[in-house]
């Protein structure tokens, strides 16, 4: 109710909202309209992205982003069958090949930020560590590195692999990577409303009370996906939910971009698109590994590695098809993997440099 009554209070900032979700709208609509990739999520984004670079006054809600994580959540987490279960022994395999990834990404990506992007070796390490967008900053700062490198490498890191995922699923792999449907197949009973409204509210109580990473996500797809593996419940969010939690997703990052200079922003998307296409050829280099591995599809295994956020991901492999339970456990534990290591090894490297 305060956060509701402060954001009455200011109507300029319902001005700025209003206009960013219009402008999602309108995108979102218009890559529809298209026939592009992940219309309503890419076209919000971009849509507001050019508004946000542009200088007008847009913003994104970014206070619903939990409500918004939490339904594409309970959505992803609706596709785990019982079929998950028998799989899971086969992907030990590829958790390994996942870590070894990682690895293979850091002593890439961390020396091509501070060679050719001349940063500063903290901020190089934590804008080429492949983790999480909040994670990445917050431990960076704290070792510091600078915030503003760090938030555009991260934050363009994940717009330029989505629309590279996207596109190419698309334009040469062929898949329907459309958006959702508007009205659902069959229509959601009441009982299968309410548990799929306690998925997301008691997810997102456990996501935060067990510190998960991106809780308000990751809460409501455990329960969802542990309700659907049980046969509690067989059921979706409604297309037309999800459709607007795309819009509002995309409105959000775009707007992310607001206020940034734009040599900063010209300067950091160089040195992104040099980055991400060495991460996009590792990712490709061990897929072909965990195709070998376990017989993981090659397709299935990109969207495993690739270095895009866990939603969007999620959302990419839901539309194209692929086991959205094994896309999402390898990007959960490449989070969890880099949150840990990360600042551990960044500490070893320093102490080795003060000594020499």
């Amino acid at each position: 109710m305060r956060d509701l009554s402060r954001l009455l209070s200011n109507p300029d900032r319902i001005g700025r909202h209003l206009l960013g979700l219009g402008l999602g709208v309108v995108g979102g609509a218009l890559f529809w309209s298209l026939g592009l990739p992940l219309p309503w999520m890419l076209g919000a984004l971009f849509a507001t992205m050019a508004a946000a670079v542009g200088g007008l006054p847009v913003s994104g809600p970014k206070r619903a982003r939990p409500v918004v994580v939490a339904v594409i959540g309970v959505l992803l987490g609706s596709r785990f069958g019982p079929e998950v279960l028998e799989q899971a022994g086969a992907w030990l395999g590829t958790l390994a090949v996942l870590a070894v990834y990682i690895l293979a990404v850091g002593l890439v990506v961390v020396p091509f930020y501070r060679f050719v992007g001349r940063m500063d070796w903290a901020t190089a390490y934590f804008s080429g560590m492949p983790g999480g967008l909040a994670e990445m900053i917050e431990v960076g700062e704290a070792r510091g590195g600078k915030v503003l490198p760090i938030t555009l490498a991260h934050s363009l890191r994940i717009v330029l692999t989505i629309t590279i995922v996207a596109f190419w699923f698309r334009i040469v792999q062929g898949h329907e990577v459309g958006g959702m449907p508007m009205r659902a197949a069959t229509p959601l009973s009441l009982a299968e409303a309410l548990m799929l409204t306690g998925s997301a509210v008691v997810g997102a109580g456990l996501g935060l009370l067990l510190r998960l990473p991106a809780p308000t996500f990751l809460g409501p797809l455990l329960v969802s996906a542990l309700l659907h593996l049980a046969g509690v419940s067989e059921s979706a969010p409604p297309g037309w939910i999800v459709v607007m939690a795309q819009i509002v997703l995309g409105t959000i990052i775009g707007c992310r971009f607001r206020g940034v200079p734009l040599a900063a922003l010209r300067e950091a998307a160089v040195l992104c698109l040099g980055a991400t296409g060495l991460t996009m050829a590792l990712a490709f280099a061990f897929a072909l590994a965990m195709q070998r591995v376990a017989g993981v599809d090659t397709e299935q295994a990109v969207l495993a590695l690739a270095p895009g956020g866990l939603t969007e991901m999620g959302l990419i492999a839901l539309a194209i098809h692929a086991d959205v339970a094994f896309v999402a456990l390898h990007h959960v534990v490449r989070i969890l993997l880099v949150i840990v290591a990360a600042p551990l090894v960044f500490g070893l490297v320093e102490r080795l440099r003060r000594r020499d």
